[in-house]
């Protein structure tokens, strides 16, 4: 039996850090390539360290007007240029670019690529979780939701100019307990946050919890200041890249549920929604969303798999973890894919993924978010609950 009373935590990452910058970066190349062709194929990996972008992967313009080096190379240096870098360590008008991006394998396309009585298969093998509950209303962990929200808030008040002392590079961790399965308090909460040289340590601490406490619900905030810690290690002047080497993929467990629900292993960042990585997990989390929003369940864990090259999943797992009201997980399996299907083109139809709509994605996470009014975040619609209700 699951325990009831609990302490539990997540972890967040700001868009400055090195990591998020790489994963900003191959998804602006992947919105560029989708831009020009909505069947283009990218999977784009990116590094970033002291002043220097290299970028690497596969790429197919699939009919569209394959964009140029140059062109890859400006999108990137936008990306840092949006999150805030312009420093001696990292700045992104001067940093070197390297890419090394190759045209896609014949081998992994032919796999993928529609034919005569063929679908088109998955690009890759892989297992892929959605999940979602009712602990916050984004149906996502809170404690992940708020760790996000931490960080998002100090980066709106240093783009508006009101934090000037912020720096792009930043991280969060909210220790939230849980009774009765519900999150009623945080027990601990950390930033680690970049700052202008010189600047006191003391106003920031005072800054940062003023944030803390406007984020999360009200008597929240812990009593004891000693489980409050900005910035534990002192001064935090050197970070970013600069600080510390970024790859794509890096923080998947930042991208998806804060460790509250399992991870697959693959990352989302740089791919075109080809990829059942990243497309496959945006649709669990539509199913997972949709089951715990028609009130099927309070929790909600789905699983698919796939192999590459093959159309349709090769397995669908349902776990509602307990929290089932009435209804069973043997009968979700049997109802969900009566009511939408699961091969690779059939996902990217239903959530129209095919458009440059992912470099918003790679900071904050890709679950949780409002959807956008141009297709973005599609996966977080809940517009098959009534239709799940009626079929169950």
């Amino acid at each position: 039996m699951a325990r009831s009373n609990f302490i539990f935590t997540s972890e967040s990452v700001s868009e400055g850090h090195p990591d998020k910058v790489a994963d900003q970066i191959s998804d602006a190349v992947v919105d560029l390539f989708l831009a020009r062709s909505p069947e283009a194929r990218v999977a784009c990996e990116t590094m970033v360290t002291t002043n220097r972008i290299i970028l690497a992967g596969e790429k197919n313009a699939r009919g569209g007007a394959e964009p140029t080096d140059a062109e890859i190379e400006a999108v990137a240096r936008e990306a840092v240029k949006r999150i805030g870098y312009a420093q001696k360590g990292f700045h992104w008008k001067d940093a070197s670019f390297d890419n090394f991006m190759h045209q896609q394998s014949a081998d992994i396309a032919v796999g993928v690529d529609e034919a005569a009585g063929k679908d088109e298969g998955a690009g890759d093998q892989g297992i892929m979780f959605g999940y979602a509950t009712d602990e916050t209303d984004a149906l996502m962990p809170a404690t992940l939701h708020y760790s996000h929200l931490i960080l998002k808030r100090l980066a709106e008040l240093r783009h508006s100019g009101e934090a000037p002392f912020l720096e792009p590079d930043a991280k969060s961790q909210v220790t939230l307990a849980y009774e009765r399965e519900k999150p009623v308090r945080a027990v601990k909460l950390v930033v680690s946050t970049q700052h202008a040289e010189g600047h006191d340590q003391a106003k920031l601490r005072s800054f940062v919890k003023d944030v803390m406490a406007e984020v999360l619900p009200d008597g929240w905030m812990p009593k004891d200041e000693d489980a409050i810690f900005v910035n534990p290690t002192g001064v935090f002047v050197t970070g970013g890249p600069d600080g510390d080497a970024g790859l794509t993929g890096r923080k998947i467990i930042v991208d998806s549920y804060g460790g509250a629900a399992p991870h697959g292993g693959g990352a989302f960042s740089g791919k075109d929604p080809t990829k059942v990585d990243r497309s496959a997990a945006y649709m669990a989390r539509y199913l997972a969303k949709n089951i715990v929003a028609a009130g099927l369940a309070r929790r909600c864990t789905l699983q698919l798999s796939y192999a590459i090259g093959v159309a349709e999943p090769l397995s669908l797992h349902v776990d509602l973890h307990g929290t089932g009201l009435g209804v069973t997980e043997d009968r979700l399996e049997q109802v969900i894919p009566e009511l939408v299907g699961l091969t690779p083109k059939k996902i990217r139809l239903h959530l129209g993924l095919n458009r440059p709509i992912y470099l918003r994605t790679a900071a904050y996470g890709h679950f949780g978010r409002a959807p956008d009014a141009d297709g973005g975040f599609s996966w977080e619609r809940t517009d098959l609950a009534e239709a799940l209700k009626a079929a169950v």
